[in-house]
């Protein structure tokens, strides 16, 4: 049985895997997804975001860069502007939900529409059931966060995609939605939230070119995962997950998941029983 480090080891090695694949048989190019376009990345201030932003903005989009830090927002502006790309700058707290819906009409104002949207921003909590007995608003506030705030989001940018009958919204989701993550309730719950309603939506929206991508990011080495030993140096570089990022935008993939994390999703649908013994196992472990 693979401990929680083996686990995120292997896990970050099959996403590298799968995305070269993917690279194999592709047909275009980022610049070819987002030349002339307008990309709306929020949590673009730092770790994933501020990669994959700098990645789209290098490539020819207009960025709207979303996130609640104004001066890292504009650094990472002014980087896009030294490769020569074009980037906006709209700082707000997503958990201010008239904040977020005036942003989001100040983007469509300030560029007639957004093409592509990518849901990046997330809080985590790391927290056992026996530690939140109290602590119900720890539930409320990732709901808030990555849920109900990306909902709000596409809810304000879908109808432009709509008419304009093209468009696209990525939302970044963790691998352990796939295999489960004892420990991350509150989080994972908001993930599988997300992950639900943007299968729904790509049902209703099929025919219109409107594609969701969800990307089941493993372990990456940010802000989020620094204050937990367990996970200090382990994962993928920010660099590594911007660009899962961008292979979603290139390849337009309904999903991008660690080979690992979908086999150990089927296991789960075949033998859910023998899933949940190895899920203790690794929470027993890494108590």
């Amino acid at each position: 049985m693979y401990g929680i480090a083996e686990l995120g080891r292997l896990i970050s090695r099959g996403l590298d895997t799968q995305v070269s694949v993917t690279r194999l048989r592709r047909k275009h190019t980022l610049a070819d997804r987002v030349a002339g376009r307008t990309v709306l990345i929020t949590g673009a201030s730092s770790g994933i975001g501020r990669a994959a932003a700098v990645q789209i903005g290098a490539a020819g989009a207009m960025v709207a860069l979303v996130a609640r830090r104004e001066p890292e927002l504009r650094a990472v502006a002014a980087e896009i502007e030294s490769l020569g790309g074009k980037a906006a700058v709209y700082p707000c707290d997503l958990n201010d939900f008239e904040a977020l819906e005036a942003t989001a009409a100040q983007v469509l104002a300030d560029h007639g529409g957004v093409d592509i949207l990518v849901n990046n921003a997330g809080r985590s909590i790391r927290r056992r059931l026996d530690e939140s007995y109290e602590r119900f608003h720890d539930y409320e506030r990732t709901m808030r966060l990555n849920y109900f705030a990306a909902t709000r989001l596409m809810l304000a940018l879908l109808p432009g995609m709509r008419q304009r009958r093209d468009g696209q919204v990525v939302s970044v989701l963790s691998v352990a939605n796939l295999f489960g993550g004892p420990g991350y309730g509150a989080y994972l719950a908001s993930k599988a939230a997300l992950d639900s309603l943007t299968t729904t939506l790509q049902a209703e929206t099929l025919t219109e070119n409107i594609r969701f991508s969800s990307v089941y990011m493993p372990l990456v080495r940010t802000a989020m995962t620094a204050s937990n030993p367990i996970y200090r140096d382990r994962g993928l570089t920010p660099e590594q997950g911007g660009q899962a990022i961008c292979d979603a935008i290139i390849d337009r993939p309904r999903r991008i998941a660690p080979l690992l994390g979908r086999i150990t999703a089927l296991v789960d649908s075949l033998a859910p029983e023998a899933a949940d013994n190895g899920r203790n196992a690794r929470f027993r472990k890494g108590m």
